[in-house]
């Protein structure tokens, strides 16, 4: 009778095969999980090593990226035009003088009256390529004043002090929105090779000379 009542209780107690083996043989389920810990562990310094060698790429490639872009020529700040620079001699009738000295800028003339602008930016590498964001270029006299006149823009690169000059010039001339600004993506024509006085001059079609940037000096 005994025996079967042990026999009973024996069948009802049996569980998984895991549980048995946690009774029976407990250091089986520690080893299991010690190895499992060591797993983890091993896991995941795997992922850390590797999150390392990815960042470090990174960096490496932003590193190069930013040693690449070299900065021939760099403006911040743009001026109007005023067509001339003096005037000599008695006032004529019509409010002229006699005698005066066109604003001509290393061979490039003036547009024919004055013009204002709020803005101008530009770089350009070594490569030749030019980025130019300009803003409010506008008639500054007569009866269009504050108007855009329906001009379209280009820019040109000069890097010589003293002639000879070497216009470098970008491909497309782009129109002025009704505001004044203007944006130019192009590369420069001929590609300039160093630019040791560089000097930025924005024209319109007819070649004449409306706004011109002012040199950004440092590295700021």
């Amino acid at each position: 009778m005994l025996e079967n009542r042990r026999r009973t209780r024996y069948w009802r107690e049996p569980r998984g095969l895991d549980q048995v083996e946690e009774v029976n043989h407990g250091s089986v389920c520690d080893s299991r999980s010690a190895h499992h810990m060591a797993f983890g562990k091993a896991t995941v310094e795997k992922m850390m090593k590797e999150a390392a060698v990815i960042l470090f790429a990174v960096g490496m490639a932003g590193h190069v990226s930013a040693q690449a872009t070299d900065f021939i020529a760099r403006f911040d700040g743009g001026i109007g035009v005023i067509p001339v620079s003096t005037g000599a001699g008695p006032v004529n009738a019509d409010g002229t003088f006699p005698n005066v000295r066109l604003n001509v800028v290393r061979g490039v003339n003036p547009g024919g009256g004055p013009w204002r602008i709020t803005d101008l930016r530009a770089d350009v590498d070594a490569a030749g390529r030019i980025k130019v964001r300009g803003r409010g270029l506008l008639l500054a006299s007569g009866n269009s004043i504050g108007q855009n006149a329906n001009q379209r823009v280009f820019a040109t690169l000069i890097c010589e002090a003293t002639a000879p000059f070497v216009e470098h010039n970008t491909t497309v001339a782009v129109p002025l929105e009704p505001n004044g600004d203007f944006r130019i993506d192009d590369v420069l024509n001929p590609a300039p090779v160093d630019c040791a006085s560089p000097v930025l001059l924005i024209r319109n079609t007819g070649g004449v000379w409306f706004a011109a940037g002012v040199p950004k000096l440092g590295d700021d």
